[in-house]
């Protein structure tokens, strides 16, 4: 089956009881047991339900993996994939990463010996220098957030296993529609489904896929254990987005790019950054890796943080808000929202700047977001 195929039937059979074509939400805590040991693949709701189920199964699908494991949110998902390292572990990591990652990272692993060092997200030599004999994973965002630059997922695999380490790919900016880890020799690839695979700005979630059963096993031990998991209500409405993701990414795409070139020729914007522009400094990497260039762009505007304040505050259709990937445009301002976790230096050291916003194009008409961006920034 091809990708919108999979993303409206794959683990969505009709339901065998009823004939529900729609997966049902099966809103129970726990399944009734024959006997001793004898149940009808279900016992108790954090183990396993029949939605969350449906909905691991598809993404499974649409990432070209074996197996996928749903979770409360998308940093549930992280410290899900983090619980195959032991104290004295170390992580690699590209360094322009979303800020909870890097709070969980430093505030959380840190304070039980697991220590990250961090590397320019396409300075592939780099992956290569930092990595230690008690390294066990390398962490890529591609692209990255909110600079969008891209790691080279191939080359950085063969760093990886060259030296026997699983390397996890962040592919919440991409979405599985536009970029799939796992063909180009990731491990394990990680979504915030509560964005593009959503896509309407209406639930948290989180995923992760991969293709070894040692590492599935692993993580879906810990699902059980630590019980981060998905309602079915939230699973359901999970499924419900992603039948859409197709058409929707489409859209993201087209949207982003005008407004990518709308800003770039903006007398008050100083820099785009935006993987689609021949400008990008990774732009040929975009071509090879990605079958398009996402819904994301970010730009440094001239001025100071107080005029920011101004243009974001007369903006009419896009809102100004934390998160992405929703059918409704955002514009967010990274440096003091989703980014306040990291250190102003360490932000400013990659381009981060009080003067960087960083926008979700939706799916609205882009003639009235470009509109809305012209007023905005007059």
């Amino acid at each position: 089956m091809k990708f919108s195929t999979k993303a409206i039937h794959a683990g969505q059979e009709p339901d065998p009881t009823t004939g529900s074509v729609m997966t049902p939400i099966y809103q129970t805590s726990t399944y009734a047991q024959t006997g001793m040991g004898e149940h009808k693949g279900y016992e108790y709701a954090r183990t396993g339900n029949p939605t969350r189920t449906a909905l691991e199964t598809c993404i499974a699908a649409l990432e070209n993996g074996r197996y996928g494991l749903a979770f409360a949110s998308g940093l549930a998902t992280e410290q899900a994939v983090l619980s195959l390292l032991s104290a004295g572990d170390h992580i690699v990591s590209s360094d322009d990463l979303y800020g909870g990652t890097y709070r969980l990272f430093e505030r959380v692993m840190r304070r039980y010996n697991v220590e990250t060092s961090y590397v320019g997200a396409n300075a592939i030599a780099d992956y290569a220098k930092a990595i230690r004999p008690n390294t066990k994973l390398l962490w890529l965002e591609t692209p990255t957030n909110p600079m969008l630059r891209l790691a080279d997922i191939r080359a950085i695999a063969d760093i990886a296993h060259q030296h026997k380490i699983l390397l996890v790919v962040d592919n919440t900016f991409s979405s599985p529609y536009f970029q799939q880890p796992l063909e180009l020799g990731a491990d394990i690839v990680v979504h915030s489904t509560t964005k593009y695979i959503n896509g309407h700005s209406d639930v948290i979630g989180g995923m992760a896929v991969m293709n070894d059963e040692e590492v599935y096993q692993h993580i879906k031990f810990f699902q059980n254990a630590a019980g981060a998991i998905p309602g079915p209500f939230d699973a359901w409405l999970t499924l419900r987005g992603v039948k859409t993701l197709a058409v929707r990414m489409r859209q993201h795409a087209e949207n982003a790019s005008a407004i990518a070139r709308f800003l770039s020729e903006h007398p008050r914007v100083e820099k785009v950054y935006y993987p689609g522009l021949s400008s990008h400094p990774d732009h040929e990497l975009a071509k090879r890796q990605m079958s398009g260039f996402g819904g994301m762009v970010s730009c440094q505007l001239k001025g100071s943080a107080a005029n920011i304040d101004q243009i974001v505050r007369r903006l009419k259709i896009f809102t100004f808000a934390e998160s992405l990937g929703g059918i409704e445009s955002l514009v967010c301002h990274p440096a003091s929202m989703t980014h306040g976790a990291i250190p102003p230096k360490i932000r400013e050291a990659y381009g981060l700047t009080d003067t960087l916003l960083r926008l979700s194009v939706g799916i609205e008409d882009c003639e009235d977001l470009l509109a809305d961006l012209d007023q905005a920034l007059m």
